[in-house]
């Protein structure tokens, strides 16, 4: 087994917290690129490689911005890249993920990458929402670079679905949009089998991984007020034009052919809120 550092973008992030030490765990020293970098802790060293200061154990803190100036970014990348064989790319935010992965490509390949996974989301390719959008047109960057790559489209995070049900159980009334569905999965059993992709030779683009089970996006909220203690009455909605068709049709779902994680939206509510 390679000793080569492995660059983790995003790693900061909910799903980069979860693999870093899942990296670690398995021997691999770990680059994390940070917009900010971090600074060396209690004097701890990290593997000694290029940064802004290393957290000990293996992990050093690179400082650069994807989506910084175009100059900048290029030169934080190709010294973060220096030496790394893996990259696993999870950084992603609300918009420019699509030239955030082409900027990390065009690095990837000056490097000589040998691995580059990548994490989508379901539906990339079929939910007409610009999020969706760039998720598919980052796609197309890292399948169309020449580079050895994994590709693994996930559904959204129970992290995310807390967020949402939680905004929406403050109304007076709650929405129960119709017809849409989520299979939500837990940023622990994504992280998991990212880095079982990372750790293996590149496949390409693998089965979608989703949570157990599905649910009406008016269970999901029930179960939320349900643990909370409270009640709502309910709105019933229609979510409107080609987004509210495609959600309809489970465009954002894989009914067949997915591997599953194991953590249930209940298990994860439970968890949360006792914390």
């Amino acid at each position: 087994m390679t000793n080569n550092p492995v660059l983790v973008t995003g790693g900061t992030g909910t799903l980069g917290r979860q693999v870093v030490p899942l990296l670690r765990a398995a021997g691999r020293p770990v680059r994390v690129l940070s917009r900010r970098g971090r600074a060396a802790e209690d004097g701890a060293v990290g593997d000694g490689a290029v940064g802004d200061g290393a957290v000990g154990d293996g992990v050093t803190y690179v400082r650069g911005d994807l989506l910084g100036d175009e100059a900048e970014a290029a030169a934080r990348l190709d010294e973060a890249l220096r030496g790394v064989g893996t990259v696993l790319h999870l950084a992603g935010g609300p918009k420019g993920d699509d030239e955030a992965t082409r900027r990390l490509v065009a690095a990837a390949q000056r490097a000589g990458v040998r691995h580059l996974v990548y994490i989508s989301v379901i539906g990339a390719d079929k939910v007409p929402l610009g999020y969706f959008r760039a998720k598919h047109a980052a796609e197309e960057a890292v399948t169309g670079s020449g580079l050895p790559y994994t590709v693994l489209r996930a559904a959204q995070f129970h992290d995310l679905a807390f967020a949402v049900v939680e905004k929406m159980a403050k109304l007076p009334l709650l929405p129960a949009p119709g017809g849409v569905r989520w299979q939500p999965v837990d940023a622990r059993d994504v992280a998991a089998r990212l880095v079982e992709l990372a750790l293996d030779g590149p496949a390409g683009l693998v089965p979608d991984l989703a949570g157990p089970t599905v649910y009406e996006m008016d269970e999901l909220t029930r179960a939320y007020l349900t643990a909370r203690g409270r009640s709502r009455r309910r709105l019933p909605v229609r979510v409107p034009g080609k987004v509210g068709r495609a959600y309809r049709a489970g465009a954002n779902l894989t009914l067949a052919g997915a591997e599953h994680g194991r953590r249930t939206w209940e298990e994860y509510l439970a968890e949360r809120l006792t914390a």
